[in-house]
């Protein structure tokens, strides 16, 4: 059941990642946007990585993240690969 938040662009739905803040049509987390966001794209590109998100959606997602950054910090923790399992060859790309 998709869940409404009061940010017009995120909702949550049980079905999709456990009910993590999702972007709205879509199963894009809001984490995988701040993730790209902090290493160093700008909003107005991201979109040209994910195509299937609009700038709005973009904004959306970084204001759902200033105002609930502790959440998310702890979904992309949880989420983070560990520096061990990642293959040498691509660690520092």
């Amino acid at each position: 059941m998709v869940q409404i938040t009061e940010y017009l662009y995120i909702v949550r739905d049980g079905e999709i990642l456990g009910g993590e803040p999702i972007i709205k049509g879509t199963r894009t987390p809001v984490r995988a946007i701040v993730e790209t966001w902090r290493m160093g794209v700008a909003p107005e590109e991201i979109p040209k990585g994910m195509p299937h998100l609009s700038l709005p959606q973009v904004f959306g997602a970084l204001t759902y993240y200033s105002d609930h950054q502790d959440e998310i910090n702890d979904y992309i923790e949880r989420n983070r690969i560990p520096d061990e399992l990642i293959d040498p060859l691509v660690r520092d790309l």
